[in-house]
């Protein structure tokens, strides 16, 4: 496998070198061919010597005119008025051989017309034997006026290739298809009424400038990624009727020396010549990041090009009319000279979008989808807690795929709760079918996660439950939240353990037994933990106190630059601390699952006979009446 793809591309580019040279073969090809053809064509109508001098002694010839300096003879035959032409290989010799019968047909025959005539030249003969000659003249000529055309035209390409390396590679707004607006952006009202300020500046600055009032000269999006950052720039272009500069920040950066900072001349160049205008940099903390920072110093080609963006932005020169709108996702790597007051004034942070914003998110994506009667796009904006834009937008495109798959007519409820697992957890492996002991450790991992959940105060309520594998997972116990929280509680933490060591407890109580399928959530809420002690100062042991930095080298990986503050035997108090924590959590998980054992054998036994259970299904077996028919546990069959 590995040698055939290795050799596909030496067989491209053969193709293209030898499309490339076919007009150079082919042309003198078939010249050279026309040539002979013509060639040998001639030479079969051509008669041979001794037949003309046959035509002379029989006396058939009536009229012939002989060229005595090249031996071209031109005759008539008698009977015939079409005349014949002929090259004498030799002029005398062919005088002496037909001038006897010459003279002896004009005896015998008076009223012969015979006419011999001796030229000197014959300027028709002469051009009928340089056709061919002139004809393979014009076409090598054509052929080398060609070739240097096309040396002409490389060079022209190389030369603009070489001449525009410095110039910025911007994308204008206007190459869009269809121009974006505010209208096409749901779910951040606050920031479209901030960016509305930019657009009612360039369309009126008079307002503006009645008040002495300064439009900010550069507005910084900051979210996290999928939140409509990028959106809400092309929304702002489509508002404004003004030009429009957009580029990433990658493509400032070059390996050669200078060619950021001089394509930052030219962006700022062209957005002054069509001033007032927009410039929008994509990912800026590409060319953004602090100066000095790195292990490599500070004398490198991305400092030149930030080093000239602060100049342009707000240097000795004036940049008046230009806005820069900037997006990222890592302000806290950026460089404090981009971040103050002159340069980026004002900065929108650009978060997730609420139930409400949510919801309208939804419908902007569900225009021009089909949406059946079932669907609900404000309980599916509930049940879609944390989602940005972008995994809003896929939920639904995934979605129409499976009704398309399915041969729906319309997006129905089942699509989108099957598009919400798919998206969340994975795609369903319904080929996988594990083994009976495989099977009843799951449902009973994943019964322990759900029922020891639903005793908890602070946690939210289950949604569905499958031992199905999906992604990387063997099984999922999925929760919907009932509210958007902006904030997380001690206890909130403490009871995200519990559920979390859930499907560990119950693998060893009824099993008694432990796997490896628990690794993923002793890892998360081991993580918890430590933050709770570390990060957010909720341990009463060690008080109120961080224990981490968010300072960060930039260039280097969290794991290299975390500066260690505190001592060993704080290290010592951290790791007993959350020992600790995950102890009473443990403990807290055994004492719920020992008191509700039979809820964990209902759970685990409908898990294993139908390997899925929707969240209205759970609570129903959760109640106190149903509790009575469990009298016996998963056997294995």
């Amino acid at each position: 496998m590995n040698t055939k793809n290795n050799k596909q591309p030496n067989k491209k580019i053969t193709k293209k070198k030898l499309l490339t040279l076919l007009p150079y073969i082919l042309i003198p090809a078939l010249i050279i061919g026309g040539i002979t053809v013509f060639a040998g064509a001639q030479d079969k109508q051509k008669p041979e010597y001794y037949e003309i001098v046959s035509l002379f002694d029989e006396g058939k010839v009536t009229e012939y005119n002989l060229n005595l300096s090249s031996g071209a003879l031109t005759y008539k035959i008698k009977g015939e008025d079409k005349e014949k032409s002929f090259t004498v290989p030799n002029v005398s010799l062919f005088i002496e051989d037909v001038h006897e019968d010459v003279m002896e047909y004009n005896r015998n025959n008076k009223d012969a017309m015979i006419k011999a005539s001796y030229d000197s030249g014959s300027t028709g003969e002469w051009l009928y034997n340089i056709v061919p000659t002139l004809l393979l003249l014009l076409a090598m000529g054509g052929l080398t006026l060609f070739m240097f055309r096309r040396m002409s035209q490389t060079m022209n390409n190389e030369n603009n290739r070489t001449m525009s390396f410095g110039k910025a590679r911007i994308k204008h707004a206007k190459d869009e298809k269809r121009k974006t607006t505010f209208a096409d952006v749901a779910g951040a009202d606050e920031e479209k009424e901030e960016l509305a300020e930019i657009v009612e500046f360039l369309k009126d600055t008079s307002k503006f400038d009645a008040l002495g009032a300064r439009i900010p000269k550069g507005v910084l999006l900051v979210g996290p990624p999928g939140t409509g950052k990028t959106l809400l720039a092309r929304a702002v272009a489509g508002e404004a009727n003004a030009p429009f500069f957009s580029i990433s920040g990658s493509d400032f950066v070059e390996m050669y020396v200078g060619v950021g900072a001089s394509r930052v001349r030219d962006l700022f160049d062209q957005a002054k010549k069509s001033a007032p205008s927009i410039i929008f940099i994509d990912e800026i903390d590409a060319v953004g990041r602090h100066r000095g920072a790195g292990m490599g110093g500070g004398h490198d080609e991305r400092e030149q090009t930030l080093n000239q963006l602060l100049v342009e932005m707000d240097g000795f020169g004036a940049n008046e009319g230009v806005i820069v709108i900037a997006a990222t996702n890592r302000p806290d790597i950026l460089d404090p000279a981009l971040l103050r007051p002159g340069r980026f004034d004002r900065q929108i942070t650009v978060n997730y979008p609420d139930t409400k914003g949510r919801e309208e998110i939804l419908k902007v994506h569900a225009k021009g989808k089909p949406i059946g009667p079932d669907v609900d796009l404000k309980s599916v904006a509930h049940g879609t807690v944390g989602y940005t834009g972008a995994d809003l937008e896929n939920l639904l495109n995934e979605a129409a795929l499976l009704a398309a798959r399915r041969s729906k007519k319309a997006i129905t409820m089942d699509e989108i709760d099957e598009a919400a697992l798919k998206v969340e957890v994975g795609t369903e492996k319904k080929s996988n079918r594990m083994n009976e002991k495989a099977k009843k450790l799951t449902a009973y991992h994943e019964a322990g996660h759900a029922v020891s959940s639903y005793y908890l105060e602070n946690k939210d309520p289950v949604h569905q439950i499958s031992i199905i594998p999906r992604g990387l997972a063997g099984g999922f116990t999925l929760y919907r939240p009932t509210e958007d929280k902006t904030y997380t509680t001690k206890n909130d933490m403490l009871d995200k353990l519990v559920s979390l060591l859930g499907g560990r407890v119950a693998e060893a109580l009824v099993l008694g037994d432990i796997s490896t399928g628990a690794s993923n959530d002793i890892q998360r809420a081991t993580e918890i933990a430590r933050n709770m002690i570390t990060k957010y100062g909720m341990s009463e042991k060690l008080g109120p106190i961080a224990f981490t930095s968010e300072d960060h080298e930039v260039f280097l990986g969290k794991q290299y630059s975390q500066v260690r503050n505190y001592s060993e035997n704080v290290a010592a108090e951290i790791d007993a601390e959350v020992e600790r924590i995950i102890t009473d959590a443990y403990k807290r998980t055994e004492t719920i699952l020992t008191e509700h054992m039979d809820k964990l054998h209902i759970i685990a036994k409908e898990l294993f006979l139908n390997e899925k259970m929707s969240g209205e299904d759970f609570a129903r077996f959760m109640d106190d009446s149903a509790a009575e028919s469990a009298d016996e546990t998963v056997s294995e069959s």
